[in-house]
């Protein structure tokens, strides 16, 4: 046999990488596409349940703050309820299960940090005191003289202002 002495082409041996075709390229962008738009669809679902989480909590958490100290008070009206059936017709057993009952209530606002504003002798403060007149003194101007309704506030936060009367600026 003779032999062929054509050269043979290096082509079949070492392939030259062949540009990808156009074809190609668009399939895979059209991939990667897809990959971007179902991730960023899975994100923005997530996001969406957590905000729907995160509003159920808060939702839940406005009906049920007042759990803890409901059930405080509950022990209170017992109490109440209690000293209202007794047939004793004793005032002394009558107003001691009161100051019993009114230890119980205090009990209850001091674990919730409920205080009492009584400013008697202090300097008016229109934060925590609402004057609703004014009476002669020996005390300096506006100075809270006498308190009409005790003021109470809530984690240093006014539930309701103290109602006083307050001295008059002397002539």
């Amino acid at each position: 046999m003779e032999q062929n002495d054509t050269p043979q082409t290096e082509q079949s041996a070492a392939a030259p990488e062949a540009m990808p075709s156009m074809e190609e390229m668009l399939k895979a962008a059209e991939l990667k596409a897809q990959e971007h738009y179902d991730a960023w669809m899975y994100a923005k679902a997530e996001g969406e349940n957590i905000r729907r989480r995160a509003a159920e909590d808060v939702s839940k958490a406005q009906k049920f703050a007042v759990e803890r100290f409901s059930n405080e008070m509950l022990a209170v009206k017992d109490s109440l309820e209690a000293g209202m059936a007794v047939q004793t017709e004793n005032i002394e057993s009558f107003k001691s299960g009161m100051e019993l009952t009114l230890k119980q209530l205090s009990s209850v606002f001091e674990k919730f940090n409920i205080v009492e504003i009584n400013p008697v002798g202090e300097k008016l403060d229109p934060h925590k005191h609402q004057a609703i007149g004014m009476i002669d003194s020996d005390q300096p101007a506006n100075t809270v003289v006498n308190v009409m309704q005790k003021g109470y506030s809530l984690n240093d936060r006014i539930l309701r202002p103290a109602l006083v009367m307050v001295a008059k600026a002397k002539e």
